[in-house]
């Protein structure tokens, strides 16, 4: 099966400051983050895609993951056939104290999460 949801574990170097799309300019600070995202057509290469520095900018997360002071320290795959994003999103921050840092950042579409990239320091 080559779909359904996964999570980013990234690090920030240094405190940063970004434009993040229709988000505007956003505030960053060192640490260590979890990003929660979904790809119902093909997880491996959404995955890719996220690996890649050079990419035409689509998404939040496509923002930060092109700043030099951002590294992705692990991937983890759920695959299924229907999104956990959000089931996976909530157990980050009921379970890892997880605080959003942008509200809406990758979570635009969502009713139910503030974000789906939370600080977990």
């Amino acid at each position: 099966m080559n779909k359904g949801s996964y999570q980013l574990h990234i690090e920030i170097s240094e405190n940063i400051q970004i434009k993040i799309g229709s988000l505007g300019i956003c505030n960053f600070e060192k640490g260590k983050y979890v990003y929660t995202g979904s790809a119902m057509s093909s997880l491996t290469k959404r995955v890719e895609r996220h690996l890649k520095m050079n990419k035409k900018m689509h998404w939040h997360i496509d923002y930060l993951l092109t700043n030099r002071n951002v590294t992705i320290t692990k991937i983890e795959l759920f695959p299924s056939s229907i999104k956990q994003e959000c089931q996976l999103n909530h157990d980050i921050i009921n379970n890892h104290n997880g605080v959003p840092v942008v509200l809406g950042f990758g979570s635009s579409d969502c009713k139910n999460c503030p974000s789906h990239l939370l600080l977990v320091q």
